[in-house]
């Protein structure tokens, strides 16, 4: 998309899946791209050399989104080396599966730490350069099951639920500066994590899906995309499906 040339991306959670395939969309796009990453800084690097071999722009950063000030500092090296950060995309997300009576109250506070801080923690360092050039675009990714429930996943529905909540009221605080704000709900999406379960579970959820497919990595990227350039602008504090017809 034209509209996305020379802009800057930054990705959170960018080294894998999910976020490697929006990360390296934007950088066929034209972007510039930030890849943020926690602990895989292998591959994080991996990615970057290979936009910039495909004569792309990008950097990797080490940050825990959790944490305020290293949230902080991630967007202050973006604005450093590109000037602006135009799109920002929250994909960063850690699982701690367990029923409730199980669960810890350690897995339920690392989860929230991290999906529903992060992603609050990276919208309130990025809105103060949005809101100064008014323009920009932020797109939270959350889950199917933040919208339908999931049993075994207290701590992750809620906070994919709270992302939801957090993107319609800030596409409400932002809107009138020109800066957009959007939520993607992927549904089964063939990554390294599902790769990992179990045929029978596989099998059961593949007869929920009407397109009878799983998602792949790419149906998101494709979406954020979207969201991102001129032909999104009048779209805003939305929580957009892709699911196969799932729900």
């Amino acid at each position: 998309m034209d509209s996305l040339k020379n802009k800057t991306v930054l990705v959170t959670g960018g080294s894998r899946g999910i976020g490697e395939a929006i990360a390296l969309s934007f950088a066929k796009a034209g972007a510039n791209v930030i890849i943020n990453y926690n602990q895989s800084q292998t591959q994080a690097k991996r990615i970057v050399q290979e936009i910039v071999n495909s004569g792309g722009k990008a950097i990797a950063v080490q940050a825990d989104v959790a944490d305020f000030e290293q949230a902080k500092s991630l967007v202050e090296k973006g604005i450093e080396v590109f000037g602006n950060i135009d799109v920002l995309v929250n994909n960063s997300g850690i699982t701690k599966d367990n029923m409730i009576i199980r669960m810890t109250e350690a897995d339920f506070d690392s989860v929230i730490e991290v999906n529903l801080k992060g992603t609050w923690n990276m919208c309130k360092h990025i809105s103060r350069y949005m809101l100064k050039n008014k323009s920009g675009s932020i797109i939270n990714i959350t889950s199917i099951v933040g919208v339908i429930g999931n049993p075994g996943q207290s701590n992750y529905v809620a906070s994919k639920a709270g992302i939801i909540g957090l993107t319609k009221s800030l596409a409400k605080e932002l809107g009138s500066r020109g800066i957009t704000v959007n939520a993607v709900a992927p549904g089964f999406i063939e990554t390294e994590m599902t790769d990992r379960l179990p045929v029978e579970i596989k099998e059961a959820y593949l007869k929920q899906i009407p397109l009878n497919r799983f998602g792949k990595a790419d149906d998101i990227a494709d979406l954020c995309l979207f969201l991102a350039s001129e032909n999104a602008r009048y779209i805003t504090g939305q929580v957009i499906g892709v699911n196969g017809g799932m729900i």
